[in-house]
């Protein structure tokens, strides 16, 4: 889907930047209906250097424009948010990626002036083209609503619609996601080391093995346990260490782990509202 809507980014971050990047790549706007406000004079000159993106440093003079992508941390929305309210567009379709914060929250605060309202999580590996997306719908925002917001990200990423009430476990499973996996090959390499590797090559055999590991999950006909199955052979060294997993109770420390991660994401929820 392409659309030539003026399209409005309120925070010049890393992901800002990444959808940026994508959606120029692949056609969806132009760079000259895109404006970028951040108050980094850094990322403003980054974003005009190589994106050819007019940037500006308040806000409100990136709100005024038909869709209106909110890319700030959750604890600057409050303040974002009564910024841009006076000259947000009556019936601009806003599209926020700020964890915890409802559709709910962003409608009162923009008076409802009623825009309509989509939600999006995405994660960090929409910086390499390889992210994942779910958005949901807020007030007003149809169907159509959410394809536009799709086509802002898809890309980059694999998209999926869910509910909002979905958000927050979305938010844990693969907004925070890429951190366990950066963790689990942190201690991989680890363990490469106390069993005799070097640094680089315990390193180096680790993240090709996530790598490798990733891309058999994402060609793979069959679910994740009957590959993981067919890696543990029988009295072998795959088995050992899985058995010591297993009684360990790793998977029921992830779980946990992933739902006090949800529980953190309704409380920053609560704490904006």
């Amino acid at each position: 889907m392409s659309y030539t809507q003026s399209l409005g980014i309120i925070g010049a971050g890393n992901m800002g930047e990444a959808i940026v990047r994508a959606i120029i790549r692949a056609g969806v706007v132009k760079p000259e209906f895109i404006v970028a406000a951040d108050p980094s004079p850094e990322r403003r000159e980054l974003f005009e250097r190589e994106l050819r993106v007019r940037c500006v440093e308040r806000a409100a003079d990136a709100a005024a424009e038909m869709t209106v992508l909110l890319a700030v941390k959750p604890q600057q929305m409050g303040q974002v948010l009564r910024e841009i309210e006076p000259v947000v567009l009556l019936d601009a379709l806003v599209i926020s990626i700020a964890a915890g914060i409802s559709t709910t929250f962003i409608d009162r605060a923009l008076n409802a002036k009623q825009c309509r309202i989509v939600r999006a999580m995405p994660n960090t590996p929409l910086l390499v083209g390889a992210g994942a997306v779910a958005i949901c719908a807020g007030p007003r925002a149809s169907t159509q609503h959410l394809l536009i917001a799709r086509a802002l990200f898809e890309p980059a990423a694999v998209v999926i619609d869910v509910t909002e009430d979905k958000l927050d476990a979305v938010t844990a499973l693969s907004g925070s996601g890429p951190a366990y996996f950066f963790y689990l090959v942190e201690a991989m390499t680890r363990a490469g080391v106390e069993t005799g590797l070097s640094l680089e090559e315990s390193r180096t055999l680790a993240v090709q093995t996530a790598i490798g590991s990733g891309k058999m999950l994402e060609s793979a006909d069959v679910d994740v346990s009957e590959l993981r199955r067919r890696v543990t052979s029988p009295g072998g060294t795959t088995e050992a260490a899985i058995t010591h997993m297993e009684q360990q109770g790793l998977d029921r420390i992830v779980i946990d782990a992933i739902k006090d991660a949800r529980d953190r994401g309704r409380e920053l929820g609560r704490s904006t509202s």
